[in-house]
């Protein structure tokens, strides 16, 4: 007697010995294990790598020019060497003591050119800030030509540093362009004779403006941008009130741009205090040493003193400037801080 097999519920034949199809949730779940989900490891390396090959370069480059150099010359501000002896002699604090009260040689022309960078420090932000802001008042409220009078006002920045500093070396010249329109306009008791940078007395005075001139761009670029950002209806509240143009200005403009005058201020801090290539190119601290700054000296003790063993007092000078620079920019911090 025979008996008919037994089917499923899908007609395919059951017992023992019959195949069962695996569920297709598991299949679902094996394969998104398999590609979905994280990346295999191998791959995961593999980028990092390729990230760390890209940055190489950049570090390597950082390391060598940045951190080396740096700590390098923080070394030799504590020894004396002249940069062709094979070795350095370690002098410990020797360096800062001769350049800040011991040396009878360059203790003196250190404080000199202190005084004439505490002055060049004074003078340059506070007549940048006079210039710049009022300066960008008006090109802010140009109707015509905007544009053209923006560029030729920001021309300085842009123009090579030493050719603008030879051509204001010829026009302060005595038979420069300065003394030639003084004598036109029948002021020739304010000429020079021996010019306005061989004159002991106008030699600073003269480098602190054409300093000056070369900073306003910037400040005032910095003055317009400020500008767009002040809501209208403060203005135009200020004008309904019944205030002028001169009491829109101080008591509205000039407060909302405190944050840009700070920015202003510690730039031209910074650069006063470091900063010496006009004074090298147009006077190289003459006549004497009235224009002498302590940029201008750290360098002279770097490259100009022959075989003098004076590198690490340059490099002692140079930290000193660092010091001071970063004082000056934590002060600068908390005073805005606090004003805000």
């Amino acid at each position: 007697m025979t008996t008919a097999p037994r089917t499923t519920a899908h007609g395919e034949a059951g017992g023992d010995g019959a195949s069962r199809t695996p569920p297709a949730g598991g299949r679902a779940a094996k394969s998104g294990r398999a590609s979905g989900g994280r990346p295999p490891r191998r791959r995961i390396g593999s980028e990092a790598v390729s990230g760390y090959l890209f940055v190489a370069p950049a570090v390597v480059l950082f390391a060598v020019m940045g951190l080396y150099t740096i700590g390098y010359g923080f070394l030799l501000s504590f020894a004396s060497w002249n940069g062709f002896m094979p070795h350095w002699t370690w002098v410990g604090l020797d360096n800062y003591a001769d350049l800040l009260w011991r040396s009878p040689i360059y203790a003196p022309r250190v404080r000199s050119a202190g005084l004439n960078t505490l002055w060049v420090m004074i003078s340059v932000p506070l007549l940048t800030v006079l210039v710049s802001f009022p300066l960008a008042i008006l090109l802010g409220q140009a109707r015509r030509m905007q544009s053209i009078l923006r560029s030729v006002f920001f021309l300085p920045y842009v123009t090579s540093g030493i050719a603008v500093f030879f051509a204001w070396q010829y026009i302060l010249q005595p038979d420069g362009a300065i003394n030639l329109l003084l004598d036109q306009l029948g002021l020739g008791s304010l000429q020079q004779p021996q010019g306005w940078l061989g004159n002991p007395d106008t030699a600073l005075p003269t480098m602190i403006v054409v300093t000056v001139w070369g900073h306003v761009p910037v400040a005032m670029l910095l003055y317009l941008t400020g500008l767009q950002t002040i809501d209208r209806s403060l203005l135009e509240a200020a004008e309904l009130d019944g205030a002028g143009w001169w009491r829109t200005n101080l008591s509205v403009v000039w407060p909302l741009l405190r944050p840009i005058t700070a920015i202003v201020v510690l730039l031209n801090l910074r650069d006063s205090l470091q900063g010496f290539q006009t004074f090298l190119v147009m006077t190289n601290g003459g006549p004497g040493d009235h224009t002498n700054v302590l940029g201008l000296e750290a360098y002279s003790l770097a490259f100009l003193k022959q075989l003098r063993p004076t590198l690490g007092l340059a490099s002692a000078l140079g930290w000193l400037l660092f010091a001071a620079a970063l004082v000056l920019a934590l002060i600068n911090l908390r005073a805005l801080r606090s004003k805000t």
